[in-house]
């Protein structure tokens, strides 16, 4: 029996008529586990964010415009895919036309999700504390468990009892005596911790309660706390495991007035602190602490960058003299960029999963090469390369495309629309009210008086030494928030053709003040693909821009290279 049929057979003993089944964990982390991937098994799916509901007779998968491509690869065959900006899931289930009961995991949603996206006059959304998936999950994965670790004071720039002053002030500011921390991230910069429950993020998987007396109750599997943890929060934090939340909550004086995220806090939670306690429902303010970086975060963001730079412009030297010499795949490609990423001592791993997309398959917006997909990539190909990495401390992540011969006047064309939207974020006037929406439009203008345009944003928030999408900021059509002095933030315009190419120019900025004047400053220094630009398109002003950029990645990364390496770069920075 495959796993649709055992699933539909389950749904007779809940009496329902279908399940959802979202991407994420219990943490609402971007990346999860092979064992908690649970999208993946039922559909597989292997793309970040999506998901499934599964009918009585019809399975749907909901996937962003970046994954439209590789869904229908990797799901088409027993699932309709469709792209959430087009048709929300309700849409979906508000055809039915009788009366429909369709299951969830209370802890893999938020209330404010089930609403926004499969509430509907015909739909009973029925909570299961039994994930369905789980049940006839054979042959699972074992949970690893894995210790959490301390962040030193002097790399995060402020130490966790400073941060504790900072947020208990708001709460008690805002008349609130607790707050559910459900953001693992927020945590994590809160107390400078870090974890290894990611695979390309290092956090610390957990819950917390942050009482406005600056005392922590830590909802965690005590066997991912050691010893040199427990002292270092003496008579801060107690710890309870999350089996016994109920018995805890219901110990807690009923008259205390809580703080819960409307984002990160699941059903399960929200369901259990409502019957309780009196609640607000709002932002986590952490969330906007932690977006602002400090002096000293951005000082090791800066050498962090440095080393990864260093690296990919190796890499890429490399692939370009050789890409005609030997077979150079999109997986030995990644692998060998890997390697030159390991030589740094302070590199720890991934940011994320690399896109290493030639030719066809770079259109593909968030591409994974697999063995069966995996292409040569040849003289002829666009190839995009994606790619970023943890380092102690930093977080990376970079765009690059490249060719490996002459093209067409059409792609350099579109390349250099692309270039302009970069050079136009990066370059933008900024002012106290501008917002990710009005960079979103900079970024877009140069391909749209072409007709031409890309499914994504244009830029997202990035964490330190966390996760490479952080918000609350980013470039996007629907953010609406103001950026500040310390934020960093991917500027990555591109475009896209189905099987036949993909462009994106990625780099990290970050605003510093200039002059009482707020800035985007480059954190990325990597060569742009020289030979893809039509250099008609550009003005002056742009010219400038890229010529500048181009002596700075060449000064900066001078040191890092070896004499043939410095010598090509040099050839390409006057």
């Amino acid at each position: 029996m495959n796993k649709l049929k055992k699933l539909r057979k389950i749904f007779k003993i809940y009496k329902l008529d279908g399940y959802i089944v979202p991407k994420n964990d219990e943490f609402f982390g971007e990346y999860v586990d092979e064992e908690h991937d649970r999208l993946k098994y039922i559909s597989s799916f292997s793309g970040s964010a999506g998901y499934a509901i599964i009918l009585r007779n019809n399975s749907y998968l909901f996937v962003d415009g970046r994954y439209t491509l590789q869904a229908k690869k990797e799901s088409g065959k027993n699932f309709k895919i469709i792209e959430i900006h087009k048709s929300k899931p309700s849409k979906i289930l508000s055809k039915i036309l009788i009366k429909i009961k369709i299951g969830f995991d209370p802890k893999l949603f938020s209330e404010a999700n089930l609403i926004k996206n499969f509430k509907t006059r015909n739909t009973s959304l029925i909570p299961i504390e039994q994930n369905l998936i789980d049940k006839i999950w054979s042959n699972r994965p074992k949970t690893k468990i894995k210790k959490f670790f301390l962040l030193n004071s002097k790399h995060a720039g402020r130490n966790y009892k400073n941060k504790l002053n900072t947020v208990c002030k708001i709460l008690k500011k805002r008349k609130i005596n607790k707050l559910l921390i459900t953001a693992p991230e927020n945590l994590a910069w809160l107390l400078n911790i870090r974890g290894k429950d990611s695979k390309y993020s290092p956090l610390p998987n957990c819950h917390a309660i942050l009482d406005n007396k600056k005392k922590i109750t830590l909802i965690v599997n005590e066997k991912k706390i050691n010893n040199k943890f427990k002292q270092h929060f003496k008579n801060i934090i107690n710890y309870i495991n999350p089996s016994h939340i109920n018995k805890y909550l219901d110990n807690l004086d009923h008259k205390k007035f809580f703080l819960i995220d409307k984002f990160s806090c699941s059903y399960f939670y929200k369901k259990l602190i409502e019957k309780r306690f009196l609640y607000d429902e709002k932002n986590d303010p952490i969330y906007i602490l932690k977006a602002k970086k400090n002096n000293v975060e951005i000082s090791n963001s800066i050498k962090s960058h440095i080393l990864d730079g260093a690296a990919l412009t190796k890499f890429i030297y490399w692939i370009k003299n050789n890409v005609n010499k030997f077979k150079i795949t999109e997986i030995s490609a990644e692998k060998k960029l890997e390697k030159f990423r390991k030589k740094s001592p302070n590199y720890q791993f991934p940011s994320f999963s690399t896109i290493s997309g030639s030719g066809p398959n770079g259109a593909i917006v968030h591409y994974r090469a697999s063995k069966k997909t995996n292409r040569l990539i040849k003289k002829k190909d666009i190839y995009l390369c994606d790619s970023g990495g943890q380092y102690h401390y930093g977080t990376t992540d970079v765009t690059r495309t490249l060719c490996f011969s002459k093209q067409s006047q059409k792609i350099k064309n579109i390349f250099t629309k692309v270039l302009k939207g970069h050079i136009g974020v990066v370059t933008c006037n900024l002012n106290k009210n501008t917002t990710g929406k009005d960079l979103d439009i900079v970024a877009r203008n140069p391909l749209k008086k072409s007709g031409l345009d890309y499914a994504h944003g244009t830029g997202h928030g990035v964490g330190y030494f966390l996760n490479v999408h952080e918000g609350p900021q980013a470039i996007s059509k629907f953010n609406h928030i103001r950026l500040k002095q310390g934020m960093i933030i991917s500027n990555e315009p591109g475009y896209y053709e189905a099987d036949k190419f993909g462009i994106r120019i990625e780099n990290l900025v970050y605003t510093k003040k200039r002059k009482n004047k707020l800035i985007f400053e480059n954190l990325t220094l990597a060569p742009i693909e020289k030979d893809l630009i039509n250099f008609k398109l550009l003005n002056n002003k742009e010219k400038k821009y890229l010529n500048e950029y181009h002596k700075k990645v060449y000064l900066t990364l001078n040191p890092y290279l070896n004499r043939s390496e410095k010598h090509w770069l040099k050839s390409i920075s006057n």
